[in-house]
């Protein structure tokens, strides 16, 4: 499914936003249908409005007031109630959003039908002036690929499935591919990848997708896990309901990659995606708590919790990463569930050294809708990941500051790059919201997106 707009006002239906207060230019009819009907103004709220003969004219639509505002995409809520048909936004009011409106609407499109038939919003909304309705489409379709392969269950969203997702978005992006896989990780040194994915049905695998060879580099590395058993010290199994989601790192990178080129962001940067992909799984070969691993860096690796193994496999390919130097390395992972106690579902930490980039950052993902929150690399916690018989501690005692020992974690494996932000994304969507449906969803790539060229600059 592709997210679109209508092509034009021409036999579109009007809509008025409004809140308690009915806009100018209603004429009396539809003033005392609203009032008739209930009409108070409320946020998504419809109204739609019948002519004469009875055949629909037009609708109100509210936009609420006070903490109604501070919702995202509250006019998305009105997409689905519309009929099928297209739709022009006949009065704003002032303080809309006119490009988060319409945003909001092309998201409210998504429906995920790989098993069942489903549907999103039928109606179609005219691009509103201003706004740019290419790079809104190409954010939308950025969205709906991370959120497609999100919800695909393990049993179809594997390391082969996954590698053949990151291929086509590779063909149709022209990005060139390579991928080291099975044994053959062990040849070209990545052990921590392999050891955490060697148990898994299927071969564990780093992949890498690259495009140009000018300008300043980008290098985004995204968590890969296509199921997360815990490994031997397995999780219970409430908390395994989800860990189809443990590739949402990856989904989000190959999102963005898309979004990059898609928007022409890409254009002039040497842009480099990795995603190790793996099974977290239990067998005979299953890498065990108490063992201590060596990283491609050389670091070693004690594992007390073979469930913290996403750091484990990002490491390797953020050292990887880090021996070309990148301007910028990235790093996205559905990594721990410290960051959900913290900052809930909706908003998701990230770690960046440089404030001026880090508030760069935070300020895009409001412009772009796609919210993110400061945490700090707190250096006096690096004593908690420093296990006394082996470099690092890949789950420290205590259950204390977890999303920031895991990064302080992989902040050891970016070194050599220019610059390093790490992004803790949950990258599920638990209850529907306006535009968010139900299930997988992207986090932190448009905050990234509208930051990225001030950055590099």
């Amino acid at each position: 499914m592709k997210p679109e707009f209508a092509a034009s006002t021409d036999d579109s239906y009007p809509i008025w936003l409004a809140d308690s207060t009915l806009p100018e230019g209603l004429d009396a009819d539809a003033r005392n249908w609203a009032t008739a009907t209930g009409f108070s103004g409320k946020a998504g709220q419809v109204c739609l409005l019948p002519g004469t003969s009875g055949a629909i004219t037009g609708a109100l639509i509210g936009i609420g007031s006070g903490s109604d505002y501070l919702e995202r995409f509250a006019l998305a809520k009105a997409a689905s109630a519309l009929p099928e048909g297209a739709w022009h936004i006949q009065h704003w009011p002032d303080g809309i959003d006119r490009a988060e409106a319409a945003f909001g609407w092309l998201l409210a499109q998504y429906a995920f039908d790989r098993y069942r038939k489903a549907e999103g919003a039928k109606a179609r909304l005219v691009a509103p002036d201003p706004a740019d309705a290419p790079r809104l489409i190409a954010m939308a379709e950025s969205e709906f690929l991370t959120r497609d392969l999100i919800n695909t269950p393990a049993n179809d969203m594997g390391p082969d499935a996954l590698e053949a997702a990151a291929r086509d978005v590779a063909q149709r992006n022209g990005f060139s591919v390579n991928v080291i896989s099975d044994d053959a990780l062990l040849e070209h040194d990545f052990p921590m990848i392999h050891a955490v994915g060697r148990a898994g049905a299927q071969a564990p695998r780093l992949i890498e997708l690259m495009r140009g060879d000018e300008g300043p580099s980008v290098t985004l590395v995204g968590k890969g896990v296509c199921f997360d058993t815990g490994g031997l010290d397995i999780k219970p199994a409430a908390s395994m309901k989800l860990m189809k989601k443990d590739m949402g790192g990856a989904a989000t990178v190959l999102g963005l990659a898309q979004m990059l080129v898609a928007t022409e962001a890409a254009d002039g940067l040497r842009l480099r995606v990795l995603i190790p992909a793996v099974e977290n799984a239990i067998a005979g070969n299953a890498f065990r708590p108490g063992d201590i691993l060596r990283s491609r860096k050389g670091l070693t690796v004690e594992v007390n919790n073979t469930d913290a193994e996403g750091r484990l496999v990002l490491a390797d390919a953020m050292a990887y990463a880090a021996e070309d130097r990148p301007d910028w390395l990235i790093s996205m992972a559905t990594l721990t569930g410290a960051a959900r106690v913290a900052l809930g579902p909706d908003l998701p930490p990230f770690y960046c050294d440089d404030d001026d980039a880090a508030a760069a950052i935070q300020k895009s993902g409001l412009d772009l809708w796609d919210p993110v929150w400061r945490m700090p690399f707190w250096e006096p916690y690096e004593k908690m990941i420093e296990p006394g018989i082996a470099d690092l501690d890949n789950a420290p005692a205590g259950g204390m500051a977890g999303s920031i020992t895991a990064a302080l974690f992989l902040r050891h494996f970016a070194e050599g790059a220019g610059r390093y932000a790490h992004f803790d994304i949950y990258g599920w969507q638990p209850s529907a919201a306006p535009g968010r449906a139900q299930g997988g969803v992207q986090q932190g790539a448009r905050a990234l997106l509208g930051a990225l060229p001030g950055l590099l600059a």
